[in-house]
């Protein structure tokens, strides 16, 4: 049986759908068989980061409606194996995701998938519900920002109390952390909380630190998840982030500022 794990935050624009792809691209890298699902119903960015956009012609939602079979609506990734992508409806509103349907369709790629990727839309309404009311563990997606760990906070509360894991006695499920946009100097000016600040709100495990960086932007509006630009410093954090959901140790890179040396400060280099 796969693992179905839900991307989440509660705040918007964090960064949720694009670590969605990189983690479902990077897992797939590994050799794991990885669907990757877009629960946002009603603006649908998953296809449009994926570059597959043009390839849409069923959704999750015809799925549901038994409008399509599962392998009907399934995008096979063209750049990477064992990737494949179940895009959201553009044209439907969030009560089209239903917790019958959506355990079906859960369950029906659990049986073929190692891995499903559940990308929740922001807040919690009823898509970041279900996004995550049937997953086994959660990547929280967090800028370092008062406003954004506020809510990342909020996300675990619900976490904790609304999936069905809770509802059975189960308790919370496990999450753990994604930093995203982190900038070591404005961390030194005191405009950004430090690593160090936002595990002792959350109080979470962390995954993995992803810098701010043009490559992010870059890599979405290209269409290619930015886990392959492996030369840009964000891909490089984000394939560190699935070493360790895959277990392996590794250091967290691009979380300190860089010293200049003597010539660099004499002269502003």
């Amino acid at each position: 049986m796969a693992r179905i794990v839900v991307i989440t935050s509660g705040k918007g624009g964090v960064g949720k759908t694009t670590t969605s792809a990189a983690i479902a691209t990077g897992l797939a890298l590994q050799g794991r068989k990885t669907a990757v699902v877009d629960f946002d119903v009603g603006l649908r960015n998953l296809d449009l980061i994926m570059g597959c956009e043009r390839r849409v012609v069923y959704d999750f939602v015809n799925v549901i409606n038994g409008d399509a079979n599962l392998r009907q609506a399934l995008i096979k990734d063209k750049r990477t194996d064992n990737l494949f992508i179940l895009p959201a409806s553009q044209t439907r509103d969030k009560e089209a995701l239903t917790t019958e349907g959506v355990e079906r369709v859960l369950g029906e790629l659990a049986k073929e998938f190692e891995f499903v990727i559940c990308d929740s839309p922001a807040g919690i309404e009823r898509g970041a519900l279900m996004a995550s009311y049937f997953a086994d563990e959660a990547i929280v997606v967090t800028n370092p920002e008062v406003s954004s760990v506020r809510d990342s906070d909020r996300m675990l509360g619900i976490l904790a109390s609304k999936t069905k894991k809770a509802e059975q006695g189960g308790g919370a499920i496990p999450a753990t952390l994604l930093l995203t946009r982190y900038s070591p100097a404005r961390v030194d000016k005191g405009e950004m909380l430090s690593i160090e600040d936002v595990q002792d709100i959350l109080s979470i495990d962390l995954l993995g630190v992803i810098p701010e960086s043009q490559a992010v932007l870059n890599a979405s509006n290209s269409g290619v998840p930015v886990v392959l630009d492996e030369d840009s410093d964000a891909g490089q954090a984000y394939l560190d982030a699935v070493a360790r959901f895959l277990g392996e140790e590794r250091p967290y890179r691009f979380t300190t500022l860089e010293k200049k040396g003597f010539f660099g400060r004499l002269f502003g280099g």
